[in-house]
């Protein structure tokens, strides 16, 4: 039977009042108290410290407190546990307890009397924990979605990477052809012949009487 000395008993539950009444209690007892509020934090905060005893809560942030049980007991074998819970989540609570091998479930208000009516049963023999073997199953699909292997591209994505992977090809736009430029020669030679019907016109009017 652990009595205070050195022991270490860590609360994680819910209830603010529940955790400073277990602790005052506990720590009349001369035990070292340490308080969380999480069940993630409290699996993590067990692996560090091993205390002799944790209270847990069974309706917890992050993680709930079946769970958190069971993977404490999954990293030490003879982790002693309490269940916490409310009158009306009790039936939860000693499901939890019996799935995680609890030592005992208290239900809340808790008082000293309480505590010392269940003493012997907390340092009692550490039941088995038929939980543990389905364990992976009460968690969600995390790892499978973890572990899928990641989807063949779409088209969409496929034709995106070829455009990025080739040059954009664009149309060849028609250059139209310009009309080259006639010979000076040309030129000249149709200036000559207007010159020479201006000539010829200017004289037939003088001959006509027309231009004096």
């Amino acid at each position: 039977m652990v009595n205070g000395a050195d022991a270490t008993v860590l609360i994680a539950v819910d209830n603010r009042i529940t955790s400073r009444r277990l602790k005052s209690v506990m720590s009349n007892k001369g035990f070292k108290v340490q308080i969380c509020e999480d069940g993630d934090k409290a699996v993590d905060e067990y692996v560090k410290i091993r205390p002799n005893i944790i209270f847990l809560g069974i309706d917890l942030p992050t993680l709930d407190g079946h769970i958190a049980a069971l993977e404490i007991r999954e990293s030490d074998r003879n982790a002693r546990i309490v269940f916490v819970s409310s009158r009306t989540r009790k039936n939860k609570a000693e499901d939890a307890a019996f799935s995680s091998g609890a030592v005992a479930t208290l239900t809340t208000p808790i008082s000293k009397s309480d505590i010392e009516r269940n003493w012997e049963l907390i340092h009692g023999t550490i039941p088995e924990a038929p939980g543990l073997a389905d364990l992976d199953k009460l968690y969600p699909d995390l790892d499978k979605l973890e572990k899928k292997e990641p989807t063949s591209p779409t088209i969409a994505t496929e034709i995106i990477n070829q455009n990025l992977s080739i040059p954009p090809q664009f149309p060849e736009i028609p250059i139209p052809h310009t009309t080259q430029a006639k010979p000076k020669k040309r030129k000249l030679k149709l200036l000559l012949i207007l010159i020479t019907m201006s000539i010829s016109t200017i004289a037939v009017l003088i001959g006509t009487g027309i231009i004096a």
